[in-house]
């Protein structure tokens, strides 16, 4: 059986889960997520402790039951504690300003760049290259960050782009005569 699949996953206070036939849904302070259950997988709630286990003896159902429980894992963590990813903007006259559910980018293009975020992810400006996109699904946070970094990635001879704040850019060493 998988190691990660055998761990149990505790729920914190606050944090409401149910589970039918065909669905898994966590219910907490940021919001409510669902996920269609597998097949593969059976999934117990005993007192606030859920369990995993393969629903036959096949390799697929094994990993599944691993993949489930990191993913509902996940869940639970998300609508209790949520996610966040912190980027930076590197180059003179970049600047980020968040307005709602938008953030405009200006990040050395003839034009601002505006990106809508999808419903359940917030984003915040503390100072004007830093930019802190929160949400409850890991996923989805992590998908904005990727989308809203592919905009400008940092380039390899003076590092200027958008990075995750804890990236590091290795520079390359310029051309020589």
């Amino acid at each position: 059986m998988s190691r990660v699949g055998k761990m149990l996953i505790e729920v914190p206070k606050g944090v409401d889960v149910s589970i039918t036939a065909d669905q898994i849904t966590v219910k907490g302070g940021n919001g409510t997520l669902v996920r269609a259950m597998n097949p593969l997988v059976s999934i117990k709630n005993d007192a606030g402790k859920l369990s995993f286990t393969p629903a036959n003896d096949s390799t697929e159902a094994d990993a599944m039951s691993g993949t489930m429980r990191a993913l509902v894992n996940n869940m639970v963590n998300g609508v209790g504690k949520g996610f966040e990813k912190k980027l930076t903007l590197v180059g003179v006259g970049f600047r980020a300003q968040a307005a709602g559910s938008k953030l405009n980018l200006q990040i050395g293009f003839s034009h601002p760049v505006v990106k809508d975020m999808p419903e359940g992810v917030k984003v915040a400006c503390p100072t004007q290259t830093e930019i802190v996109i929160s949400g409850a699904d890991r996923q989805r946070v992590g998908q904005v960050a990727a989308e809203v970094r592919a905009f400008r990635p940092p380039e390899p001879y003076k590092g200027k782009g958008i990075r995750y704040a804890d990236e590091r850019v290795t520079l390359k060493e310029t051309k020589k005569k």
